[in-house]
């Protein structure tokens, strides 16, 4: 049953354009906070309860109790986000609540970003920059600010989908040997199913990999110890994928050359000792931060509210 119009949640704001589905369905949008800030689980559990329909973000839990606390009149949560394991999926599905990602519109963009953390984790650039902008930097110097070449080294993409084949890709452009790991043969040239030995091979390791109990801290300390100690490693995926205080430890020992890191264990607070470490390129969640990119995040994930509510079936469902 569709609804002529209905109460949508919008937790966080969101770039300008981005509600205009909404907006065009005529539904009734409850905003977010003006000063942008989320909710309180308390809060958010009882905003959720008075609505049919929710847009969030990934920093959003939507737990098991906040979605019986809020059926049956919720239809349908869309995260702005292709993760979604801040979402307890399985919990919507038995209550039949639809759950919307965005997946397909960020892919571009953040292997924009990942490229970037190569690039600037394996030559130095923050260190320099940071030298250069705190009056350390005397003058050229042919030993000072060494990084690792990206040309002629050896990519290893660990999570083969959209995003790790879009960084394969630009890896093809600066002559990089490109193998990548799965938990399937994807039947491509350098497919390997042993993602130990990728680990021992390549010279720069990207992380594309959904958020699982598989993949918590997928990248341990004893991972770690087997990467090269001229090995550069890129983590866009998920913070929990990566043990950062184990990181920290082998840029701290030289085991490691360098790290470019976007997402954190517990964002947003991250290690100290990751802030403290030598040759760690740190930024703040903004592998998909580009103006269009985000807008159309936020039109997609309006749009599968929007089809769920009309009685649709929106191609951004992820539950059956």
């Amino acid at each position: 049953m569709s609804l002529a119009v209905a109460r949508v949640l919008v937790t966080r704001q969101l770039p300008d354009g981005g509600l205009d589905p909404l907006a065009r369905a005529g539904h009734e949008i409850v905003p977010p906070r003006d000063d942008d800030t989320p909710l309180p689980p308390e809060e958010l559990a009882k905003a959720v309860a008075g609505v049919d329909a929710v847009v969030c973000v990934l920093t959003d839990r939507i737990d098991a109790d906040l979605l019986r606390g809020a059926a049956p009149r919720l239809r349908a949560v869309a995260d702005v986000a292709v993760g979604y394991d801040n979402i307890d999926v399985a919990t919507a599905t038995e209550l039949g609540i639809a759950v919307c990602n965005t997946p397909g519109v960020l892919d571009e963009t953040t292997a924009d970003l990942a490229f970037l953390l190569i690039l600037a984790a394996a030559r130095r650039s923050s260190d320099a920059e940071r030298d250069l902008r705190e009056g350390r930097w005397l003058g050229f110097r042919m030993k000072r600010f060494l990084g690792q070449d990206v040309h002629g080294r050896t990519l290893g993409i660990v999570g083969y989908g959209r995003i790790g084949q879009a960084v394969a890709r630009r890896a093809a452009g600066f002559g990089m040997n490109v193998i990548h790991h799965s938990r399937r043969d994807t039947g491509m040239p350098g497919w390997t199913g042993d993602l130990d030995e990728l680990l021992r091979v390549a010279d720069v390791v990207s992380l594309h990999v959904p958020l699982t109990p598989d993949t918590t801290m997928l990248i341990d300390a004893r991972r770690l110890a087997l990467m090269k100690p001229t090995a550069v490693l890129v983590n866009t995926a998920r913070g929990p994928v990566v043990d950062e205080e184990a990181l920290a430890r082998a840029l701290e020992e030289g085991a490691l050359f360098g790290a470019g890191i976007d997402v954190y264990e517990r964002e947003p607070e991250v290690h100290p000792r990751l802030l403290a470490a030598p040759h760690a390129v740190l930024l703040p969640h903004i592998g998909s931060a580009s103006e269009a990119t985000r807008r159309r995040m936020a039109e997609l994930a309006c749009e599968g509210v929007v089809a769920v509510l009309a009685g649709e079936r929106p191609p951004n469902l992820v539950t059956p």
